[in-house]
């Protein structure tokens, strides 16, 4: 069995949870039997919206939470009507407002709203309980319900201090106790006094062998590193890079970066490290053997691929700019849409299409209003983009950190050229500059906005885009089979 850990989900889907997809299908397709297991806290979203969005299967997802109750990863179906079966109270008015429905109790001083999966069903995936304008409770659901939070007033907010969590029947599996920033935890048979405790309880309940393989996606969240490694044994582990490992280094020293300081400290506990471009694991060779004296297995594996080249069958839009991938602020789409408002001074028909979520999706929106620009830029929300690249005539990217970048990569697939900042390692693996696109040297809206303008008025559009497609070839779905095939026996 091979045993995926991701620590630091945010339910944004992002390049880390992408390439995880990615992978799923990498080891169905070899017939090897993989769990993906999220341990960190709680999504807004039921999580199998989450993961059903980025390609994982059911079958293949724990969250660590559910991990110690009877229930499943599952679609919401709880109904209104089981809700109301446990009412206690006959007498309520029922209230129903899109997605939400609110149950006012007149003789209790009390209401509930229930928060539904969408505006067309009666699925129910949350329940706020107020009274006297306090909350007191929220319960969520799938097919039944899944966990509690219980709430006391003070200073005139609600103040979490327990989570309990359920069996299908409805018994209590465990229950989390809140103090602060303090976690217990309390089983009927044992007490665990932090999330740390309640990973290494769960690894413990695993039974890893020495058959088994845990890969650890590289952000350690708050797991307390030296005992999940210990706890790990007699599994073979590898850690997968997923972003920049050093920050600083001369003749002498290095330092990595706070994600990898540990294991880099400690590179013995690993059996493999795996990085996205043969650039970056040349140079972790290097430096472990400069700095540690060490020599250590590092493989290259991309944490993307494609199953096929996509070929449009009908003509590109021109002048048509595609962008996409978490909305936050590390991937600079202010700066893009402000070289679009640049660039369309001297290409007045262009556009560009921004897809993804994130936390500077209002930002994004403030900013399209105030630059009057919302007639050629839009906002797309995430969408599944294997079948929408083509209709596009160029990829822009202002990100200044990319270790590989899968919109890159989906990109040239596509056969999209791409204009972005020379830096590693996306913008460098993936653009042959001055062929299929432009490697900016001048990290502002402006030399990105050169880039857009040189690219559609003096450049081969077509030339770039079957260097584009001769690029992609390296990265086909059987290649990547191959390199997790050879690493995994």
């Amino acid at each position: 069995m091979i045993y995926n850990f991701h620590n630091a989900y945010c339910w944004i889907k992002g390049g880390v949870e992408s390439g995880m997809a990615y992978r799923a299908k990498i080891f169905r397709n070899l017939g090897l039997d993989a769990k993906f297991i999220f341990t960190n806290y709680f999504p807004d979203r039921n999580i199998w919206y989450e993961t059903t969005d980025l390609g994982f299967q059911d079958s293949e997802v724990i969250w660590m939470y559910e991990f110690f109750t009877d229930c499943n990863v599952s679609p919401v179906t709880y109904t209104l009507k089981q809700l109301e079966d446990t009412f206690e109270e006959n007498n309520y008015i029922v209230l129903r407002d899109g997605t939400t429905v609110r149950y006012q109790f007149p003789d209790l001083n009390v209401y509930y709203l229930a928060y539904l999966a969408d505006d067309q069903s009666d699925f129910v995936y949350q329940v706020a309980m107020i009274s006297n304008g306090s909350m007191l409770r929220q319960d969520y659901y799938t097919y039944c319900r899944n966990y509690s939070e219980y709430y006391y007033p003070a200073d005139g907010q609600a103040h979490l201090y327990l989570r309990r969590f359920f069996n299908k029947d409805g018994s209590v599996a465990y229950e989390e106790m809140i103090e602060g920033k303090t976690r217990f935890y309390k089983f009927h048979d044992k007490l665990l006094y932090s999330q740390e405790e309640l990973v290494e309880y769960m690894m413990s309940c695993i039974h890893f062998t020495k058959n088994d393989v845990v890969l650890i996606d590289g952000e350690w969240g708050t797991i307390d590193k030296a005992a999940f490694l210990q706890n790990a044994y007699p599994a073979k582990t590898g850690f997968i890079i997923h972003t920049y490992h050093y920050l600083y280094s001369d003749d002498e020293h290095i330092l990595w970066s706070e994600w990898f300081e540990y294991i880099f400290s400690h590179p013995e506990k690993i059996s493999f490290f795996v990085t996205n471009t043969e650039t970056q694991s040349m140079l972790l060779k290097d430096q472990f053997r400069k700095y540690k004296g060490l020599d250590v297995r590092v493989e290259t594996i991309p944490v993307a691929y494609l199953d096929r080249i996509r070929i449009p069958k009908n003509a590109r839009k021109k002048h048509s700019l595609i962008t996409a991938g978490r909305l936050s602020a590390d991937k600079n789409v202010n700066i893009i849409i402000e070289a679009v408002v640049m660039a369309k001074q001297e290409i007045p028909d262009i556009t560009l299409d921004i897809y993804g979520e994130g936390v500077i999706e209002t930002a994004l929106r403030e900013l399209i209003a105030e630059l009057k620009c919302d007639t050629y830029i839009t906002l797309r929300g995430f969408q599944n983009l294997d079948d929408i690249y083509q209709n596009y005539e160029a990829y822009i990217s202002a990100s200044f950190g990319e270790t590989f970048g899968i919109t890159l990569l989906e990109a040239v697939g596509s056969g999209l050229p791409i204009v972005g900042f020379d830096i590693p390692y996306g913008v460098q693996v993936f653009v042959d500059d001055g062929k299929n696109g432009f490697k900016m040297s001048c990290h502002t809206a402006k030399g990105l906005s050169d880039g857009i303008v040189r690219l559609f008025t003096k450049s081969d559009i077509e030339a770039f885009q079957r260097r584009s497609y001769e690029i992609a070839q390296a990265y086909l779905e059987t290649d990547i089979e191959k390199k997790w095939r050879a690493i995994l026996s």
